[in-house]
């Protein structure tokens, strides 16, 4: 199990536009996979490899059933509106509201180069938009409309 350091809101690498990945080898594979086993170990929905200070563009998602790995990904389409609340690896213990696409479909490629679509409505669409903003530099805490207190956390898992 490989499980890497997740950086937090401060380091300057969550803030830099990421590089595609052009070579689809053993050293892409050790990637994902220690990406699977950190984001795994952390409980959370998405990981993006600039929050682990790799700058390229790579990202996984447990979508519940299984972890979806998004090489290159670009978004195709989304679709609707939603407005809550919206936490991430890298701001710890923080949760702010974000105001999502319902739905979000993403083109991609798989660990061995072959390309394939996504898609996602509800949590996995706001994780597809967030982790994809993540390859552009741009932190949730950039679009939130405000963060969020206690009382309001606590009201919303009621």
């Amino acid at each position: 199990m490989g499980l890497r350091k997740i950086l937090t809101d401060k380091d300057p690498a969550l803030h830099k536009v990421c590089r595609p990945v052009e070579k689809f080898d053993q050293r892409l594979h050790k990637l994902l996979d220690d990406m699977r086993d950190t984001l795994l170990d952390s409980g959370g929905v998405g990981l993006a490899a600039p929050q682990i200070g790799i700058l390229r563009r790579v990202v996984v998602v447990d979508v519940g059933d299984e972890i979806v790995e998004l090489v290159n990904p670009t978004m195709l389409e989304t679709d609707g509106e939603q407005v809550g609340p919206e936490g991430c690896l890298s701001v710890p213990g923080k949760y702010g509201l974000v105001k999502r696409p319902y739905y979000a479909k993403v083109r991609a490629q798989d660990r061995d180069g072959n390309w394939f679509e996504a898609e996602g409505e509800e949590l996995i669409g706001r994780c597809f938009c967030h982790e994809l903003d993540h390859l552009d530099g741009i932190i949730y805490t950039e679009v939130m409309e405000r963060w969020l207190t206690e009382d309001e956390l606590q009201y919303d898992e009621d």
